[in-house]
Order: C-alpha cells, then sequence, then structure tokens
C-alpha cells in the first residue's frame, strides 16, 4: 500500500538528536512520521528537496518574548511577533506576562490575551502567568489553565501593573508554587545596588555604572537561597554578569533546582562598542564588556547556561528617546526575534563551535527545560516544526527588512551569517503571505 504524506523533505544534511545525517524527513497530520534514508521511495506526496548549502534543522524555541498585546499593541502584537519568529526560524514562543494590559497575572487576563492573539499567529504560542503580590494565593488557577509558569521581578518591573515581590513574598510564591510542581523564573536584579531613575546621560559608561554586576550577583545569592529552602524549580531569566555563574555552579551541583538562560546580545554585543547616544543597545541587565560576554560563551559550552532566548522586549522609538540619546530616559529592551538563529550561530562558528550546538541552546534547550513537548527535535512523533537554514550565506541586518513592529535595533548595518530560507509549522510553510497557522500552546 502506497503510503500518503503531507510534506516529504529531503536533504544532505539534517539534524536529528543522534548527530548531522543525509535523511528524508516524512510529515503528516502535522508532526513527522518517520526519519529515513534520504534515498527512501516516496511517491504521491509533495517533495521539497533541499540544496547543497541547506541544512534542515527543527525550529527554534524562544521562551522569553514580551509580545505586549492588548493594551500595548502600538510597542508589539501577536501579528507583527509572530511574523519575525517566522521569518528567523522561531516556531514556538512562549509570551512574557508582562506589558500587556492586563497583564496575565489571572485566568481572566489569559483569556482576554488568547482572545487578542485569535487568528494573528504564525507560530504557536504559550503563555506565562505572574507572580504579583497580588497574584499570590491564586497562582495554581492559572497553571490549571495552562500557563508554563510564571514570571517575577526582585525589583521595579517598570510598569506599575506588574508590581515587584519582596523576598517574604518571593519565599511565599516559591513554596506556593512548589506544592503543585510549577516553576518560577525570576527578573534577578537586587534594587538597592540600582541607581534610582533621576540620573541622565548620554554615555553608555554611565549607565553601564547604575547596575553593576553586584546587582544581579546579590538577587541570585537571595533566589538561590530561596530555591534551596522551598525546593521550588526556578529559573534565571536574561543573565548577563558573568560574576553569578560560580555561585550558580555550586547551587546546581549542591542540587538546587535551578536554571539560567542568556541573551543574544550578551554574547554578541559589546560595552566597548557602544556609542554615545546609542539607546537602542539599552537594556536591563544590560550588555557588558568583551570579556565578560567570552565567560557566557564558556559557560554555555560547558552547560552551566541551559540555553538562549532572545528576550524579544520592544517598544515605540519614541520610548527609546533616540532623538536624544539619554540613557536615563530611553526604555530598556532589545528586539532580536528574527535574528537571534543568525546572531548566535555567527558568534559559535568564530569561537570553533558546531550548528548541533546552536540548536541544543535554542531549540532542544529550551523545550527540553521548560516542557514544551513535540518541539525541539526533528524525532518521530514531534510537531513537523522545520527550518531550512543557510549556515554559510552571509548578509547585512537592515532594519527596513525586519517584521517586529517598530523598526529599531542594535544591529542595523551588522554583517551576520546564515540564512532563514523557508520555515514549516506542522508541515506547512509558515508563508508570509499565507494566513497565520499558529496554534496556542497549553502545558
Amino acid at each position: 500500500m502506497t503510503e500518503h504524506f503531507d510534506l516529504v523533505v529531503r536533504a544532505n544534511r539534517v539534524l536529528t538528536p543522534e548527530g548531522e545525517r543525509r535523511a528524508t524527513v516524512l510529515v503528516a497530520d502535522g508532526r513527522i512520521v518517520r526519519v529515513g534514508d534520504v534515498d527512501e521511495p516516496v511517491t504521491g506526496s509533495p517533495v521539497v528537496q533541499l540544496a547543497d548549502d541547506e541544512v534542515l534543522i527543527p525550529g527554534l524555541v524562544d521562551t522569553h518574548v514580551h509580545i505586549n498585546e492588548p493594551g500595548r499593541t502600538e510597542w508589539e502584537g501577536f501579528a507583527t511577533a509572530t511574523r519575525a519568529a517566522a521569518a528567523g526560524g522561531v516556531t514556538t514562543v512562549l509570551d512574557m506576562p508582562l506589558n500587556s494590559l492586563p497583564p496575565t497575572i489571572s485566568t481572566e487576563a489569559l483569556e482576554a490575551k488568547q482572545q487578542a492573539a485569535e487568528g494573528k499567529c504564525r507560530v504557536d504560542v504559550g503563555f506565562w502567568g505572574g507572580a504579583v503580590p497580588a497574584s499570590l494565593g491564586r497562582l495554581e488557577e492559572l497553571w490549571d489553565a495552562g500557563v508554563f509558569g510564571f514570571k517575577c521581578f526582585l525589583l521595579d518591573s517598570g510598569v506599575p501593573e506588574f508590581p515587584h515581590l519582596t523576598t517574604r513574598q518571593l519565599h511565599t510564591a516559591m513554596r506556593e508554587i512548589a506544592g503543585f510542581g510549577g516553576r518560577l523564573i525570576v527578573h534577578a536584579e537586587d534594587a538597592g545596588l540600582i541607581s534610582g531613575d533621576d540620573w541622565h546621560s548620554s554615555r553608555y559608561p554611565d549607565f553601564l555604572a547604575t547596575r553593576p554586576p553586584e546587582s544581579e550577583t546579590t538577587a541570585i545569592s537571595t533566589l538561590i537561597a530561596a530555591a534551596r529552602g522551598t525546593g521550588c524549580r526556578t529559573h534565571i531569566v536574561h543573565l548577563s554578569a558573568a560574576d553569578a555563574l560560580p555561585e550558580i555552579t555550586a547551587a546546581r551541583e549542591a542540587g538546587a533546582p535551578l536554571t539560567v538562560e542568556t541573551c543574544p546580545h550578551y554574547l554578541t554585543l559589546a560595552a566597548e562598542d557602544i556609542d554615545d547616544g546609542a539607546t537602542q543597545f539599552k537594556c536591563c541587565p544590560p550588555v557588558r564588556g568583551r570579556a565578560n560576554a567570552e565567560r557566557l560563551w564558556t559557560a554555555l559550552s560547558d552547560g552551566v547556561i541551559d540555553f538562549v532566548v532572545t528576550d524579544h522586549s520592544p517598544s515605540t522609538p519614541e520610548l527609546k528617546a533616540l532623538d536624544i540619546g539619554d540613557f536615563g530616559t530611553a526604555w530598556g529592551g532589545i528586539s532580536s526575534l528574527q535574528l537571534g538563529l543568525s546572531l548566535v550561530w555567527t558568534g559559535a562558528r568564530e569561537r570553533g563551535l558546531a550548528l548541533q550546538d546552536v540548536i541544543g541552546w535554542m531549540s532542544s534547550g529550551p523545550a527540553r527545560v521548560m516542557d514544551v513537548e513535540g518541539k525541539g527535535a526533528i524525532l518521530a512523533g514531534n510537531d513537523a516544526d522545520l527550518v531550512v537554514f543557510a549556515p554559510d550565506e552571509v548578509w547585512t541586518v537592515d532594519v527596513a527588512t525586519l517584521h517586529h513592529r517598530n523598526a529599531v535595533s542594535p544591529y542595523h548595518g551588522r554583517q551576520v551569517r546564515g540564512a532563514v530560507r523557508a520555515t514549516y509549522l506542522g508541515g506547512r510553510r509558515a508563508d508570509l503571505d499565507l494566513p497565520a497557522l499558529g496554534r496556542f500552546l497549553l502545558r
């Protein structure tokens, strides 16, 4: 009997969990049926033959994305963010609970966000809940509604409707979350070691001095002690300060339920290169020096840092204060959802690391750690989220070609290596001119 498949992809280079191989990937009903020999005979099914310079990789899983809709859709929205994701080879995103109005701190707010996203998503989208003082004691309701865990801040989040947790409230939240087996993800900076908002400067070193590495290391020490005391699964988001790595390593070796991520901007940008007034580079925690970045690369290679996600955190150009170049006034956030794969691959290649390493950090790693089922690997039974990637193609970033809502990027004019040529979501091409195909993911 002749088998029919919705899609067949043949390639001389396919990245599988067992390594790179020549293979045919056969897809039906949105899932990978099997990964067979490259010459496997197939009749009656559409076949895509990859070019010699192309590699088939699993779609990326970005578990740290600020989409901001509803409420601040002028900053970003589901249509534009997921369009950028598809163009950058990202097939799954988890949306952060803050910067939207209302923030995702209740089941009603989660429903409002899903309604706002309906029919707009070009990739699959899941959601984080928020742990704020008002939501403590009610977090299990959101967990049961399908969020992947809970985000909290240890200092002012930057938006008044998402207040931070005190140390006592942090312990309360972690005991509650541990009770039902959830996960807390934490923005770990210590407010007592950060300068206030009443300073202004166009010089990046002045901004960097306001958020020293100690602001991260101190907060992470607090967080590690709480994780040990409560047993709550705990994740450090957007690690910038490499000085925190020894304590993170020791805590993990001692059995603390701790994971950690970093971001492309901490790996590929350097404080030494940021010009006066270049507020498009501002993010919190900040981009630090070149030596710090090299330590992060080493920690990635050694497995101390679990994975890389973008922390895509957009705003309007006006909020970035580009006209006055004041780091004290500018919103802190970098948009790189469309660029993350090329940026990280460019840096990895320069350091003699393999594309398989990058896929581990940006696809299989976040899917595994954050329990995003059926994602992150070209494997029979998984969703057929596939990306055609040309690892040797060199191109220059131009903000005019980026699909996120506001054309602001610190990478404009930067030469990178590796281009996404096609993205398939559930075996169907995520063509930017076709209707949106994305689904909502529930834990």
